[in-house]
């Protein structure tokens, strides 16, 4: 009787956190291809889905990521909270397509060096030169909008909900991230 109801609790998070894709996540498409070497550094988040894990963050939301040399990629999140008090999330990345590089994977959950629950993070728009980033899930329950700086020109935002819209991404569901500018 226990094994069947970890397997209940264990089906249950998978579909929570979107490890099991639905009928829908097989129209989305991620870029063509991602080069690691320009993708890797911060990116200040300009808007988001509002989601459960980022509940605490108020402004100053950023996302580090720095190649390791296993392949993987390390992924410090950071934000201010409505308090003021900053916080961190560190995580690790994994590539899943590597012929281009757009279909990722991301835990902030290890234990004992063992990552558990990973959710998807598919790179679904990038500006040519790499300012700016549109991140995505099959099931469309997460986005994000990331850049460079700490804010985007209206062009570049009409260009990125455009895209989104493309994507089957409501852009009215994004919510803007205040960017403290110093």
């Amino acid at each position: 009787m226990r094994e069947k109801g970890a397997i209940q609790i264990t089906v249950f998070l998978l579909f929570f956190l979107g490890g099991i894709n639905t009928v829908q996540s097989q129209d989305l498409s991620t870029v063509d291809s991602v080069d690691l070497d320009r993708y890797t550094g911060t990116w200040y988040e300009i808007a988001k889905i509002p989601n459960r894990f980022q509940k605490k963050c108020a402004k100053n939301t950023t996302a580090t990521y720095k190649l390791m040399e296993n392949g993987k990629i390390r992924v410090i999140n950071e934000c201010i909270t409505a308090e003021g008090e900053s916080t961190k999330a560190t995580g690790v990345a994994r590539v899943v397509d590597d012929k281009t590089n757009s279909k990722l994977e991301v835990s902030f959950v290890s234990i004992l060096g063992l990552n558990l629950f990973w959710g998807d993070y598919w790179i679904i728009g990038l500006h040519e030169n790499y300012e700016w980033a549109i991140i995505g899930n099959p099931s469309r329950k997460y986005g994000w909008i990331l850049s460079r700086t700490p804010s985007l020109t209206d062009a570049d935002l009409d260009k990125i909900y455009t895209i989104l819209r493309e994507k089957g991404y409501n852009p009215d569901e994004f919510e803007m991230t205040e960017q403290e500018i110093k």
